[in-house]
């Protein structure tokens, strides 16, 4: 009970401190931010003798605020920035935001609920985007994203729809863009086409129909039957039927190829044609062909030259009237015919009596269950269906070449090689865009018609006059359709950076270093944004110009259950209520809001009281940050686990505490600190000064050759062993007993290479964790002006670099096995429950053994706390003890300061362990495949290991023995 009490005293004590330490975050961090963009560090500095570094940010869809996927991509983003400009590189990081039409639309229908006009609905849309975009900048700003914000842009500001319009105009000059009747996915509820990445499919529960279709001229089946059986899962598409399918390898239908069937209700006369696409094990064998509403009917129909028929009006119910699309005969008033009582019905109402009307005049053959995938739209619980329209369309074909050729040829890498086969084969067999929308948001076509349908394109309806001489009695009537979102969104690279009127910044950073963006828009962003570009912009030699170097494909990002982050979900995290704090309460609050099904509500609350069983305390933006690329891997999925935010407050924590232990010693050691010119070589220093030096070395070739490469959480995992591990646990406790215990040049040496490492953490880390590491480079700045002439932030101070003559194998061989040492003894010690100091002997020492020993024998005794070393000849007997081998070289421990049935099960657990390495390896050697497979030298490797292990083994036996 008192242990319980204790826990919640500790927990209420701990949260008490960090609210205490972390409520000021936001007042700093929003302090340190201001400063860093009232004094313009952000901004490219344009040095023609630099090299220059640009990223465009994925533009964030107005729709709402940023969500936890955001901040991680926007954090990887900034990392490479901040680390490339401390690299003295020019750096353009570019921010803007997308329009998003359809699910901009879609959300402000919803806040206005009722119908009001077009011009009324987009007043209400420009002043929403106003709003959400200062809330989408403040969110950038907390994470601490070092974005140019002296040019912010929008997709659909003048220079974006300037440089739309002339895209589209040149594109449709040379016939790349048409106008045309095509089969598209329909969504009849905001009556407008949409893309395949606006389609959800759902597993439903159906059936699969069969029915007869009479056999025209009392033609009969090879078994005799006057009609052919068809099975389908959606019965009200038999009024738009036009043919019947069979594979010509089928031998039931082989005798029915080119005779003809008569469609139920409509009589109509419909060809049986063969294609190698009917699969003959599947229903009946047999298909009916809707090319209007199925986008394999459309294909088929379009190889064996069939009618098209659309038999259902934009809001999904069906036409009074067939329309027809393509017919090949002139006469057939039958193809307009549709029973009255399916005329203005829903699909599914005309799908239940149609299915009705067949059974009772004898056509229904049979039902069977099924599981069929329904298309739904991602963003409304609509049915999309197939339908003919008459859209805009691009041929993307004719651009897709040369983006094919930059990935094959290297001038574009994707920085995750499995993506680059998957974009391959979409671009082998990518098919026209439809560009158009039926929306009342985005950029309108840039295309005018007069009373006979011509079409005009140009820039606005006077230029189209002056330049067709049209007179100003003929009217002229712009096309109502706006672009699709990708659209404009397929120039971001070029166009925000002030093309086509090729401003400085422009010829400065196109083509850009590096694009981010996730796997699920790779065929609809990054491939478009390679064809338009290529398309359009040439380099000095003429050539096609990239959009950017390379491609990194972040994961998606997924809760701890495994299922994508997304409003509808209400699963997602506000990046700024990590930042910030939020009572659970609150975030409660915030995840229903967007709720759909109120069923679901207890759901959502027990799902977040286990993800967030408490208040979410502030973290600050450093310790977020930090997390988010812990977890930056290159999977597909990135399942996130809130847990892991104490580790990364730990580690912000550490590097808190280190500096402070710093600043404790600084008063005594300050005049002191100005002694580069004694320790010009590393050599000078001493032993544990040299090897954190050496350590720092490797660290920094390692972590730059990581974020070179974009590994960024295996770059974040170098830093943190480093700081948690070699320079706070080991360089720390070392220093604390030098600082206390050495001579003067010891402790000059140490409190000067304490600075020294210290200041390149700072610099090192700054990439990933900026506002703690400037703030704390500002406060040294202030009581020491005499280290390195820093700047007046971190951030434009050069990052280290790697030099190759700091580096001593024997230095690093001494000092670990120092280590291992003091581990070992600690060890013992606690085990044997030994608080005191005590002696220890060392046996079976050689020169090198010796000499570590006596170099560093005051350290080994402050830290491992004995009270003395000593060392003994191999001549010299040794004493009743207990013994513990490392490297051949014994550690003696007399009894007299050991409790023996402690030691005795000591050395017993130490036997047992000994005895599983050794079946373990054993059982290696006694594999044949093994022995055959494993190279000599691994084999040779294993035996030594036998052999020390059966050695130190029987030491312990004799050690047991005489113990006893």
């Amino acid at each position: 009970m008192i242990i319980n009490k204790l826990k919640i005293i500790n927990y209420i004590k701990m949260f008490k401190n960090k609210t205490n330490i972390l409520n000021n975050f936001k007042k700093i961090e929003k302090k340190t931010y201001k400063t860093w963009e009232k004094k313009g560090y952000f901004k490219p500095q344009k040095n023609i003798f630099k090299k220059n570094f640009s990223i465009i940010i994925p533009p964030p869809n107005i729709t709402g605020n940023l969500h936890i996927g955001h901040a991680l991509q926007q954090t990887i983003i900034d990392i490479t920035a901040r680390y490339n400009r401390m690299k003295g590189k020019n750096v353009l990081l570019k921010v803007g935001t997308d329009h998003a039409g359809i699910a901009t639309q879609i959300m402000i229908l919803k806040k206005i609920k009722t119908k009001k006009s077009k011009k009324f609905l987009i007043k209400k849309t420009w002043l929403w985007k106003k709003k959400i975009v200062n809330i989408i900048n403040n969110q950038i700003r907390r994470l601490g994203i070092s974005v140019d914000w002296s040019n912010e842009i929008f997709t659909m500001n003048n220079i974006f729809s300037n440089a739309v319009k002339k895209i589209f105009i040149n594109l449709y000059n040379k016939k790349i863009i048409y106008k045309g009747k095509k089969l598209v996915n329909w969504n009849n509820k905001l009556n407008t086409v949409i893309s395949d990445l606006e389609i959800k499919y759902k597993k439903s529960k159906s059936y699969l129909w069969y029915f007869k279709y009479p056999l025209q001229n009392n033609f009969k089946t090879l078994n005799g039957y006057p009609y052919i059986v068809v099975s389908t899962t959606r019965p009200e598409t038999i009024l738009g039927d036009t043919g019947i399918g069979v594979n010509p390898l089928d031998k039931r239908y082989k005798n029915l190829i080119g005779k003809k069937a008569i469609v139920p209700f409509v009589n109509r006369c419909i060809p049986i044609i063969s294609d190698k696409i009917v699969d003959i094990k599947k229903g009946s064998g047999c298909i009916k062909i809707t090319p209007g509403h199925d986008f394999n009917d459309y294909e088929i129909a379009k190889k064996n030259k069939l009618d098209i028929l659309n038999i259902l009006n934009f809001n999904g119910k069906i036409k009074e009237k067939l329309k027809k699309i393509k017919i090949k005969k002139k006469n057939s008033n039958y193809f307009n015919f549709i029973p009255k009582k399916f005329r203005n019905l829903s699909i599914l109402k005309a799908r239940k009596l149609i299915i009705l009307n067949l059974k009772l005049l004898g056509f229904l053959n049979k039902i069977e269950n099924c599981k069929i995938n329904v298309p739904y739209s991602d963003r409304q619980d609509v049915i999309i269906e197939p339908m003919l329209t008459n859209q805009w369309f691009l041929k993307s074909n004719i651009l897709a070449n040369n983006a094919i050729t930059a990935i094959k040829k290297k001038k574009i890498v994707f920085l995750n090689k499995k993506y680059e086969n998957m974009y391959l084969g979409w671009m082998k067999n990518i098919q026209d865009w439809c560009i158009s929308r039926q929306l009342w948001w985005g950029h309108r076509i840039p295309a005018w018609y007069d009373k006979n349908g011509k079409i005009y394109v140009g820039n606005n309806e006077n230029e189209i006059r002056k330049k067709n001489k049209i007179n100003k009695n003929i009217v002229l009537k712009q096309d109502n359709d706006v672009l699709d979102t990708w659209f404009s969104s397929s120039l971001w690279t070029f166009v925000s950076l002030g093309w086509p009127k090729k401003k400085r910044e422009f010829l400065y950073f196109h083509p850009t270093n590096i694009i981010f963006s996730g796997y699920d828009i790779i065929f609809f962003w990054i491939a478009r944004m390679i064809m338009l570009t290529m398309f359009f912009l040439k380099d000095n030699l003429n050539k096609p110009q990239v959009p950017f170097k390379f491609i990194y494909i972040t994961g998606l990002i997924c809760d701890i259950e495994g299922k994508k982050m997304s409003k509808s979900m209400c699963n997602t995290i506000d990046p700024i209520d990590i930042i910030e704090g939020i009572s659970f309460k609150e975030l409660l609050k915030k995840r229903l809001k967007n709720i759909i099904d109120i069923k679901k509500i207890d759901k959502i609350t027990e799902f977040t009281k286990k993800q967030f069983p408490n208040n979410i305390i502030p973290y600050g933006s450093d310790v977020l940050r930090f997390f988010l690329t812990n977890i930056s891997n290159t999977n597909r999925s990135i399942y996130l686990n809130f847990k892991q935010l104490e580790k990364s407050h730990n580690f912000y924590n550490k590097l808190v505490n280190a500096y402070k232990f710093i600043m404790i010693y600084y008063k005594k050691y300050n005049k002191n600190l100005n002694i580069s010119n004694i320790y010009n070589n590393i050599n000078n220093f001493i032993l544990i000064d040299r090897c954190i030096q050496i350590k720092l070395n490797i660290m920094i070739k390692d972590f730059c050759e990581s974020l070179n490469n974009y590994n960024f959480y295996i770059a974040v995992n170098i830093l943190y062993k480093f700081i948690w591990y070699e320079f706070c646990n080991w360089y720390i406790e070392f220093s604390k007993i030098i600082l206390k215990y050495g001579s003067l040049i010891e402790k000059k040496s140490n409190y000067y290479t304490l600075f020294y490492v210290f200041e390149k953490i700072l610099k090192i880390a700054h990439p990933i964790i900026p506002f703690i590491t400037e703030n704390i480079w500002k406060e040294i700045k202030k009581k020491i002006n005499n280290i390195n002439n820093i700047n007046d932030t971190i951030m434009l101070e050069s990052f280290p670099k790697f030099n190759n003559n700091i580096y001593n194998k024997k230095d690093l061989e001494d000092f670990k096995w120092i280590k291992n040492i003091i581990i070992s003894i600690r060890n013992i010690k606690s085990k044997m429950f030994i608080k005191k100091k005590i002696d220890i002997l060392f046996w079976n020492t050689n020169k090198n053994i010796k000499r570590r020993i006596n170099e560093n024998k005051n350290i080994i005794k402050k830290i491992a706390n004995l009270k003395n070393i000593k060392i003994l000849s191999k001549k010299q007997k040794k004493p009743h003890c207990f013994i513990k081998i490392i490297d051949k070289t014994e550690i003696l421990f007399p009894f007299k300061f050991i409790n023996k049935i402690i030691e005795l099960n000591y050395i017993k657990n130490e036997i047992i362990l000994k005895n599983n390495e050794i079946l373990k390896i054993k059982f290696k050697l006694n594999n044949k495949k093994f022995l055959n497979n494993a190279p000599e030298i691994i084999i040779i490797k294993k035996l030594n290991i036998l052999l020390n292990l059966n050695k130190n083994k029987n030491k312990l036996l004799k050690q047991f023995i005489v113990s006893k």
